[in-house]
């Protein structure tokens, strides 16, 4: 086992005892369970399909956006398709780096931006953080997504994802469709937009739905946008799990930016020479960095 490697699995609690049985049990086990399997991915249709269902909201502010090529509307963030993810990345303006977590989300859906456009989606990221920080943090991680700032507009307030100093130190934020006593003075989540682009929506008046209004269609907190998150996915198929029950002080504690890892699975590979700067996993977190992953 490479050093690396070593250094990973003593950070994982030891595996306990485990039921060994003949093939055929295995087999017959490994059956019943697939029922389980396949009962559960049905009702994951029926229930995205009770999503996509759900009735929407006509966007009536005029929302704008800073981008390395000027002010952009939400309209413009669509790209000319019609549906638009929205990613509330955590990055504070006085932050000095992205949310742990959201950057450990970001790295999963940078790949599938591709995908996504052919198929009519747009998927973006928005973060408080005025553009400067933005730009100089993507080039660090290597990302190629869309990533704009909404700095000084209301757009974070409004989507439930950014808290005042009054609100955090009263305990009560709405987040998550409920007042509670959130951690910090950003959240993170997942919006979708639809624009429409005729007049296909049947509508009484045949007002509402004039080509390029622009509807929220949906908006998802906290574990609900965990299905960006692949490898949970594939944690889950490994026989530890998510292995994350002694992380402290939550679940994720164990995240760092992927150039900050202490064990580096492309050690042994040459550098690009865009990521070379950010590659060295041997660096801690630098002072001022947002280890949002680990504040309770």
């Amino acid at each position: 086992m490479s050093t690396t490697s070593t250094a990973a699995a003593e950070k994982t609690k030891p595996f306990p005892p485990h039921q060994v049985v003949t093939r055929e049990v295995w087999l017959a086990a490994r059956k019943e369970l697939l029922a389980k399997e396949k009962k559960h991915m049905r009702e994951g249709d029926a229930l995205a399909a009770e999503r996509r269902a759900l009735p929407w909201v006509k966007i009536e502010k005029n929302y704008t956006f800073d981008t390395s090529t000027g002010k952009k509307t939400l309209a413009e963030l669509f790209e000319g398709r019609s549906q638009l993810l929205l990613y509330h990345l955590m990055f504070a303006p006085d932050w000095d780096a992205a949310c742990l977590g959201c950057s450990f989300v970001s790295d999963h859906f940078d790949g599938a931006v591709q995908h996504l456009a052919n198929r009519d989606v747009t998927l973006v990221a928005v973060s408080r953080a005025p553009l400067a920080k933005l730009a100089q943090f993507q080039q660090r991680m290597g990302w190629r997504f869309k990533w704009y700032s909404s700095f000084g507009t209301d757009f974070n307030r409004d989507f439930h994802v950014s808290f005042t100093k009054d609100e955090m130190a009263a305990g009560k934020m709405y987040y998550n469709y409920k007042i509670q006593n959130y951690p910090m003075e950003e959240g993170h989540g997942l919006s979708a937009f639809y624009r429409v682009s005729e007049s296909a929506l049947a509508d009484p008046d045949g007002k509402k739905n004039e080509a390029g209004n622009i509807f929220h269609t949906y908006s998802t907190y906290g574990r609900g946008a965990e299905t960006l998150l692949g490898t949970y996915g594939i944690l889950d198929l490994a026989p530890k799990g998510r292995d994350e029950q002694d992380q402290k002080p939550i679940p994720m504690a164990w995240v760092r930016h992927h150039d900050k890892y202490d064990s580096n699975y492309h050690a042994a590979e040459p550098a690009s020479a865009a990521n070379s700067s950010a590659a060295d996993a041997s660096k801690p977190n630098k002072a001022g960095e947002h280890d949002c992953c680990h504040t309770t």
